[in-house]
């Protein structure tokens, strides 16, 4: 595919805009970035507003505008559970997660493994979910940058090689950059831009693709039955409706626990912006119930028939379907703007969740393991240093490994992560749970989890058997209920048998 140069120079004006953005943002709220709350958390100065913006860009991520459509594209239906599970979040995050502000707030915790060390006082389980936030947060990262690598094929751009590398490359040292430099307060200046330009993208996609094609009516008819439905289940099977009900519960559960969800919320000024944005971010779900439909607008398009992007259908699969429907149905500087939308929406969350990471490894592995005299100077260097170390880490594990394989991976994130959400969620109401009855539950959850999602090669669905049927359950989901099962009947256990626990340093009134 040839070089499309109008939507290339597009593409390049705007993300070298950005790239200005993010350097200039070092000076947006001064603070000093010496300090690890000013740097990995922007003093939690952020506003409901921009609490809003940086809420966005980081939960709806380049891979979700990509992935979410071409899950539609190629299974059908089964894709729209990232709809509901975005639904049922929000109520979840306005009941327990200004509680986790205000505590952190009080102590001065960074992160959910902070938490988890002062309200248990176990620095093994502590560490436990640092390990796990820090594991399940690179594969996501990695992600991100296979949305640039998408778009990047798009513009006409060498795919494989040295060519098709060096863009990626660039954009992770620009990613690098403005965020050693300017920390959290880069990926939020930006996330505003990114929402303006996905906001913008969307919106003239829903209303101009259905006038070229006639309405929404041929386009659901140009769609295959079997993909508009779930199908009905048969036997002693629950079917796609178990998996689908899994998937967005699980999901739903598990969106909030990873470390740049965490980081978010905590960059806010108060408990009410954080309350007030469970109110309003039911927002994006709709803009992503929008999004889906492109998956469908695709198959009515047929933009895996045409020839032009055949080799790109058979390097990125569905990925491509979203990048060819833009191709197919606007101008190249509407592709340039789009395309544009989507790198500036990876590197956003990209930079959120190295933010993250590096502020478990270095409060809750470096701080609490290995230099626990160190400086607040020392801190927020080593915290930069790593923040970079991940961001190489994921560069190398996108280039390195097989697209299918980076996407396998990140599919365990979820089952990994929701396993902390027994110690975190489950600490903020009630301090009855042993620490010691945690560790074990998680591990279960961890070990089975793992095993559930390998047996199906790395597939999310498992085919769990209950009484003589067979109930599709998404792994995490699965494992989560093991986890729990565990810690309930243990806590009983090690308390009968008088097993030491933890100091709790945290008060009733500092969660409120």
């Amino acid at each position: 595919m040839p070089i499309n140069w109008v939507a290339l120079i597009v593409f390049v004006l705007l993300f070298g805009f950005i790239t200005v953005l993010g350097f200039a943002a070092v000076r947006w709220r001064r603070g000093n970035l010496d300090l690890l709350h000013e740097w990995g958390l922007a003093g939690s100065r952020f506003g409901t507003i921009i609490t809003w913006f940086l809420l966005g860009g980081d939960l709806y991520t380049a891979y979700t505008f990509i992935a979410v459509p071409a899950l539609m594209f190629g299974v059908g239906a089964l894709g729209f559970f990232a709809v509901p599970y975005t639904i049922m979040v929000y109520p979840f995050v306005f009941v327990v997660f200004p509680r986790l502000w205000s505590v952190a707030r009080t102590h001065g915790y960074i992160t959910a493994a902070d938490f988890v060390r002062g309200r248990y006082g176990n620095r093994w389980l502590a560490l436990a979910v640092a390990i796990t936030g820090m594991v399940a947060t690179m594969p996501y990262i990695a992600l991100q940058l296979v949305g640039i690598q998408v778009v990047i094929a798009a513009l006409g751009i060498e795919s494989l090689g040295l060519g098709g590398d060096l863009p990626l490359i660039i954009a992770f040292i620009v990613l690098a950059a403005f965020t050693y430099t300017s920390g959290l307060r880069a990926p939020a200046a930006i996330a505003i831009v990114k929402d303006i330009l996905i906001w913008i993208t969307v919106i003239v996609a829903i209303v101009v693709i259905p006038i070229e094609l006639g309405g929404y009516g041929k386009i659901f008819a140009a769609v295959p039955p079997a993909k508009l439905l779930l199908a009905s289940p048969e036997g002693n099977t629950l079917g796609n409706y178990s998996a689908y009900a899994t998937l967005a519960f699980g999901s739903a559960l598990a969106l909030f626990l990873y470390p740049h969800s965490v980081t978010g919320v905590l960059s806010a000024s108060n408990r009410r912006a954080i309350s007030r944005n469970a109110a309003f971010l039911p927002a994006y779900s709709f803009l992503l119930a929008l999004i889906a439909l492109l998956g469908f607008m695709a198959i009515a398009v047929g933009v895996d028939k045409m020839a032009e992007y055949a080799p790109l259908f058979k390097q990125y699969g569905p990925n491509f379907a979203v990048p060819a429907l833009v191709l197919a149905m606007f101008p190249s500087w509407f592709a340039g703007v789009a395309f544009a939308a989507i790198a500036i929406g990876a590197l956003v969350p990209a930079a959120i969740m190295s933010i993250a990471a590096s502020n478990l490894w270095t409060r809750n592995i470096y701080r609490e393991f290995i230099r626990p005299d160190c400086t607040a100077l020392q801190e927020s260097k080593m915290a930069k240093i790593v923040s970079l170390i991940i961001k190489f880490g994921a560069l190398v594990f996108i280039l390195g490994l097989p697209l299918q394989y980076a996407i396998q991976l990140q599919l365990l994130g979820g089952v990994w992560i929701i396993q902390t959400l027994p110690a975190v969620i489950g600490g903020l109401y009630t301090r009855w749970f042993h620490d010691r009855a945690l560790v074990l539950g998680w591990l279960a959850g961890i070990v089975v989890g793992t095993a559930m999602a390998a047996s199906q090669s790395f597939r999310p669905i498992y085919p769990l058997q209950i009484a003589g049927w067979t109930v599709p359950t998404y792994a995490a989901f699965g494992s989560l209920i093991l986890n729990v099962i565990v810690v309930i009947a243990l806590t009983p256990i090690f308390n009968a048998i008088h097993a030491g626990r933890g100091a709790d340093e945290t008060q009733a009134e500092h969660y409120v």
